[in-house]
């Protein structure tokens, strides 16, 4: 991911004016992530249950769809250096946040009835589909690395790690909030209330996202002269590729992440499989999911500088590790309260470990380089995303296939990711942190939980 750091002029204005207008600034920031961050739920969270046990859609194919984010990361670097050099009138961000913002809107309207026309006519409804999920994904992007790149600008170097902290804060609190939402709207579940919900997030998310872009951004006459340093994919490459300890932590990160991360497509529609849960209860599996994610958060919090960044990783590693096996079992065993606290242990390890392996990866960043670390490390928690949604319908579509039994594939999917995070485990005692801390650069707590808000 992108970071633009730049130089805040100091102004005439009194600490305290300028303290609640700081303020006033991170929660409109806030706004602005809440809005792009509330486009995915419904798709992530909903569609892709309707899509692929409703509508028989294959999951290889649902994984696509929703990972198109993830596919198209790259181009952040090209969009954050083309901003930065061509101000639209007068503003370097918020046209791109707001177009960004209108594709991911556009795209969450249409997607329902996208997935009803690839059911009724596939040839027909997969160009749609590719356009359609290919405006949402593009606009993820469009607005992610501009709104973040603002508030950068805006924050100051000293003041990012509070304003990322917040947003992503509001971010995951509306991820919850959303979820709980739509799993309301769409009970009983019918095409029409689907369609007629998805649309509500929609208007809400606009709404949020407008707000929070009215006098965000101070207009200024410089087109690019305080834009920082552009980097290609090619130099974040080669800045993990270079170091043999980056080389390795790279296959445990991508491990790790596939593993813990793969299971957003396939584990709402596992759950209508495995128990006959209705599309209102499997919705509500992603805010179950969410709430503890933000208590382990909370958690590691608390823990910071009390325990080692890696002890603390292995916590929500062997969480995430445990909450798979009691999926599997609960599988097995058609038991929903066994699945509940499987899914409970998986909300937990993901964010002690989310927080604590991405804190890890300040460890490998040259503090004169930050932007290009930090991209490199952004660029590559991307594609684990997509490598583990992918695999994840993949092996699920051709489980089930040989087996001929669906809850077959989904059992076979998360016990290969339990495995993924066991062979991530045993890697991290293998790596030589204090080969990581001879380059370290070591924010504050918010600032490492910046990164993993991406």
């Amino acid at each position: 991911m992108q970071v633009y750091v730049l130089a805040i002029a100091r102004t005439t204005q009194p600490p305290n004016y300028q303290t609640k207008t700081m303020r006033l600034k991170r929660f409109q920031l806030g706004l602005i992530h809440v809005a792009v961050a509330m486009t995915l739920v419904p798709i992530n969270s909903t569609l892709n249950r309707v899509m692929i046990k409703e509508l028989s859609i294959s999951a290889t194919l649902v994984a696509i769809l929703a990972s198109l984010p993830y596919l198209f990361a790259p181009i952040q670097v090209a969009i954050g250096s083309y901003s930065d050099r061509h101000p639209i009138f007068g503003f370097r961000r918020t046209p791109y946040i707001l177009a960004g913002l209108l594709l991911c809107v556009l795209g969450v309207v249409v997607s329902p009835q996208v997935a009803f026309l690839i059911s009724d006519n596939f040839s027909l409804g997969l160009l749609v589909g590719i356009l359609a999920f290919g405006a949402w994904g593009m606009g993820y992007n469009l607005s992610a690395v501009s709104y973040l790149s603002l508030a950068s600008e805006l924050s100051g170097e000293n003041g990012r790690g509070k304003t990322i902290a917040t947003m992503w804060f509001m971010m995951i609190v509306s991820i919850i909030v959303t979820a709980i939402g739509l799993s309301r709207m769409v009970d009983p579940y019918t095409p029409e209330a689907l369609i007629r919900a998805f649309g509500v997030v929609a208007a809400s998310a606009l709404t949020l996202g407008l707000l929070g872009l009215i006098k965000l951004e101070p207009h200024s006459s410089v087109s690019s002269s305080a834009a920082s340093e552009a980097y290609t994919v090619k130099q974040m490459t080669s800045a993990i590729t270079a170091n043999p300890v980056a080389r390795v932590f790279f296959i445990y990160l991508l491990l790790l992440l596939a593993a813990i991360l793969g299971q957003d497509v396939l584990l709402e529609p596992f759950g209508a499989e495995a128990f006959g849960m209705t599309v209102t209860q499997t919705t509500r599996i992603t805010s179950i999911w969410g709430t503890f994610v933000l208590i382990a958060i909370l958690i590691a919090g608390f823990l910071e500088g009390r325990v080692s960044k890696r002890r603390i990783a292995q916590f929500g590693n062997t969480g995430a590790l445990l909450g798979f096996i009691v999926i599997v079992i609960s599988g097995i065993m058609i038991n929903t309260n066994v699945f509940y606290t499987g899914v409970t242990l998986l909300g937990l390890g993901t964010g002690l470990s989310t927080v604590a392996n991405l804190s890890l990866m300040f460890d490998l960043t040259v503090p004169e380089h930050v932007g290009l670390y930090i991209g490199a490390w952004g660029f590559s928690n991307a594609l684990s995303r997509l490598t583990g949604s992918v695999l994840g319908g993949v092996l699920r579509d051709v489980v089930t296939q040989v087996t001929g039994i669906a809850l077959s594939g989904y059992l076979v999917v998360f016990s290969i990711e339990a495995l993924m995070l066991f062979v991530a485990t045993y890697m991290l005692y293998r790596i030589d942190i204090n080969a990581f801390k001879r380059k370290a650069h070591k924010p504050a707590f918010v600032d490492k939980v910046a990164l993993a808000a991406e």
